[in-house]
């Protein structure tokens, strides 16, 4: 699910066993939570600004969590245009049939011997798409052009 919010600030949390969390909170009190440093530094970049984040909400063991799965620049900037995002969705989605495709070797087998857990799978499958999805904009990107990654 995507959602534009204003980011009022990010936390880093570290867990008693060396894990280190990020707890995005919007200006409306909601929090998305990531355990993926990448995306945590992302995030912090937009403290105090409007960002378009993408998350998946899930309930485990009694609790709803909201992970934070990317954040990336509102798809209304002021400017008029559309900031990047049809490029963007472009990238993503060609990065998510691009891992669907490498799945069977991601998940170490062409012919599993019993089902992945599907928060499992995608815990494999997304940092694969988000390297091919970076690859995929910064081919795009002109010559001479640096978007800050």
């Amino acid at each position: 699910m995507e959602r534009e919010v204003r980011v009022r600030e990010v936390e880093e949390v570290s867990g008693r066993s060396g894990t280190t969390r990020y707890v995005l909170r919007d200006d409306e009190g909601n929090e998305y939570t990531t355990f993926r440093p990448r995306v945590g530094e992302e995030a912090r970049r937009y403290e105090g600004r409007r960002a378009l984040v993408t998350f998946h909400e899930e309930d485990r063991r009694g609790f709803h969590n909201v992970y934070l799965d990317g954040i990336a620049a509102p798809a209304t900037p002021d400017d008029g245009t559309d900031g990047g995002r049809e490029e963007q969705r472009h990238a993503d989605e060609s990065a998510w049939n691009t891992a669907l495709e490498a799945a069977p070797w991601i998940v170490g087998t062409p012919e599993p011997q019993e089902a992945v857990e599907p928060e499992e799978l995608y815990e494999r499958l997304h940092p694969f798409k988000e390297l091919v999805a970076e690859d995929i904009r910064r081919s795009s990107d002109p010559p001479g052009e640096d978007r800050g990654r």
